[in-house]
């Protein structure tokens, strides 16, 4: 795949044995940035995420879909020896390795870092898993919700005395590619001074806690175990979801210069600012109930977009409580160019949430859509490994490659 020269990332090679997301998402964030990934999968069932539906779209899953564009997808077991000897040339042409197998997967077949870094002393490899490669757990395989559980995040998610809500979305997964994706980009440039590589030990269970932020720092310094609050925030009022006589909106009044603009532009509420027990912080989180209920009757009176009209123009933070299809067809989704649209082997117009990364001088690449399992197998055995026709063939009917 050839990549602009100006892109950021714009000659490095990643060799991306990652499935499902957190691995994925951070090589495809690389992809965006220019660099070139060679995806990596069993020749027979591929990515996990391949068989992960519905939905579906062409007969592909969207699951994978959503992770993988602008990468070069090669079938292959490097489980067998001849795979094995293959793995060795591919990371030889490749700066960056990324997976996330559990702990002994890559040891047993003498593919773990330890084994391979005299080998390919050049090469950065990050390894994603649950609980970090020298932790007591690190045997246990783990997902997503369960990390969210064991890292305290849901104890504090949702409506007071319900039982405790993990986030819908992989938030964890996403979160770990970000942080794989920095710690990276810090590795390169830390080769670029030394001339090698390193290991990097990236557990989603520390990226969890560390996504507690606020929330941490409060029970670590004041002793504050969180509670759940629902749609609203401890630190300020009113903070929350609030229904209109149409349909819900999200209000955020921070600081006292908001709770003004939002007592006198919004809800013409002027004595509200002086008088008690509302015109001080703390006056509105002591009477938290009180000034939400007092403000949910005021906003059902009318419409939504009555009060989103107010809301802006009166400078207050808010905005409607989105369907993901008004979100994805909204009109400043559409002025930023979130949305692309690719040709698609087998689904035809593929459509796609692009980068968010916004370069002046270096602007992400072109999108192209996720690959079919191996569709790039010959391509990149023979342009990275010089293997002729037939010695492909030789492979492909072995089960070696696909």
């Amino acid at each position: 795949m050839a990549m602009e020269d100006n892109r950021p990332l714009a000659g490095i090679r990643v060799l991306d044995l990652s499935r499902v997301l957190a691995g994925p998402l951070c090589t495809m964030q690389m992809s965006d940035m220019g660099a070139e990934i060679i995806k990596v999968e069993h020749p027979k069932t591929g990515d996990d995420t391949r068989s992960m539906r519905p939905p579906e779209a062409g007969g592909e899953a969207t699951f994978f879909l959503s992770a993988n564009r602008n990468k070069r997808s090669v079938g292959l077991d490097f489980t067998k020896p001849e795979g094995g000897e293959i793995f060795h040339a591919l990371a030889a042409k490749c700066d960056v390795l990324v997976e996330n197998f559990r702990k002994g997967v890559m040891s047993r077949r003498d593919l773990d870092y330890d084994a391979i870094k005299e080998r390919h002393p050049h090469l950065i490899y990050c390894s994603i898993s649950a609980y970090g490669r020298n932790s007591p757990l690190a045997d246990l395989p783990g997902y997503d919700p369960i990390l969210q559980a064991e890292s305290g995040m849901m104890s504090f998610s949702g409506e007071p005395g319900q039982d405790p809500l993990r986030h819908p979305l992989s938030i964890i997964d996403t979160y770990t590619s970000l942080f794989a994706t920095q710690a990276i980009m810090g590795a390169i440039l830390t080769r670029q001074r030394t001339g090698r590589g390193q290991f990097i030990d990236l557990a989603l269970y520390d990226c969890a806690l560390s996504v507690l932020t606020d929330i941490g720092a409060g029970y670590l310094n004041a002793g504050e175990e969180p509670i759940q609050r629902g749609n609203a925030r401890g630190s300020s009022v009113p903070n929350g979801m609030f229904h209109t006589a149409t349909a819900p909106i999200y209000i955020a009044v921070g600081n006292p210069r908001l709770w003004k603009l939002f007592c006198e532009n919004v809800i013409e509420k002027p004595e509200m600012v002086t008088e008690p027990p509302y015109n001080t912080r703390d006056g509105r989180i002591e009477n938290r109930e009180a000034l939400v209920a007092l403000i949910g009757e005021i906003l059902r009176q009318k419409p939504r977009d009555y009060w989103l009209q107010k809301i802006v123009k009166g400078g207050v933070p808010g905005g409607a409580v989105r369907t993901v299809a008004e979100a994805l067809n909204a009109p400043e989704t559409e002025a930023r160019g979130m949305i692309s649209t690719v040709p698609h082997p087998t689904i035809g117009d593929y459509r796609m949430i692009g980068s968010p990364l916004r370069f002046s001088e270096t602007p992400v690449v072109d999108p192209v859509a996720p690959p079919l399992l191996g569709e790039h197998t010959d391509a990149v055995l023979t342009e990275l490994l010089d293997m002729g026709a037939d010695e492909i063939g030789t492979l492909r009917h072995a089960g070696i490659v696909r």
